[in-house]
């Protein structure tokens, strides 16, 4: 899972970041020479070029405020020089993790960049997510309760005729309690497996009469309404499922990589 998260973190960033063209249309190599040493035009480029990838935008201000961005690293950067920073062992080994971390994201967006998928790769994938969602949406209420005695005691006081909405009061999940338990409108998916399994045999109006463990505690569950789960087309998501694609497809290359790799 680690690893999964550390290659879409890594995939997101330098997709993100790369993705973006040049946005500062200097004339000169430089944009300023500090001390004597000049700083390329194309490092205010790639810098700016994040600026508006994050939704910056490109306007002779900010160009500006890149530029000063640049002119105090320069002297900061100078300044360390003077004193020896960077000959420090914990800083050398910073500046190696940060080297490393844009090589690997650069060659991570190559990698993913160059992958090819078919349409009937994206249609295979769209299927699969629409039957792993089921054809039903449910609006479901539950109650969260610590012990198997306590959702037991729940459901005999349902069967007395108390409410289940006023019951949820005492419910140990703070999203639904104030809500009379109500978890409004989803898909199976949404839930973990054991909820989802005993929520999808229930009929409407019903629940159920037997506590339900998951790793959060013990459930009781209502069943309030169902209806026909209404995706969007392939068209509208298909960005999305090549996104999720690549995605995968950088997570098992680095698994792939490692495997090979000999690590004494």
């Amino acid at each position: 899972m680690k690893r999964a998260l550390l290659a879409a973190s890594l995939f997101a960033f330098t997709a993100a970041f790369t993705a973006a063209p040049a946005y500062a249309q200097a004339t000169a190599k430089t944009v300023a020479t500090v001390n004597g040493k000049a700083i390329p035009a194309s490092r205010a480029d790639l810098l700016l070029a994040g600026q508006v990838a994050q939704g910056q935008p490109n306007t002779p201000e900010l160009q500006a405020a890149v530029r000063e961005e640049l002119v105090r690293r320069e002297v900061l950067s100078q300044e360390a020089a003077k004193k020896g920073v960077g000959k420090k062992p914990e800083v050398l080994n910073q500046l190696e993790l940060a080297r490393q971390g844009v090589l690997i994201g650069a060659y991570l967006n190559d990698f993913a960049t160059n992958l090819k998928f078919s349409d009937a790769d994206v249609q295979k994938e769209y299927d699969s997510i629409r039957a792993t969602l089921g054809e039903k949406e449910y609006k479901a209420r539950h109650i969260l309760v610590e012990q198997e005695t306590e959702a037991m005691s729940i459901i005999d006081k349902i069967k007395k005729g108390e409410k289940f909405e006023e019951l949820a009061k005492a419910s140990k999940d703070p999203g639904s309690k104030d809500r009379g338990g109500d978890l409004g409108w989803a898909n199976k998916t949404t839930y973990v497996p054991a909820f989802s399994a005993a929520l999808v045999k229930l009929e409407k109006g019903k629940y159920t009469e037997a506590p339900v463990q998951s790793n959060f505690g013990w459930h009781v569950i209502q069943l309030d309404d169902m209806r026909e789960l209404k995706a969007p087309g392939l068209d509208e998501v298909k960005p999305q499922l090549v996104q999720g694609m690549r995605q995968r497809a950088v997570e098992k290359h680095i698994l792939e990589l490692r495997g090979k790799a000999k690590v004494e």
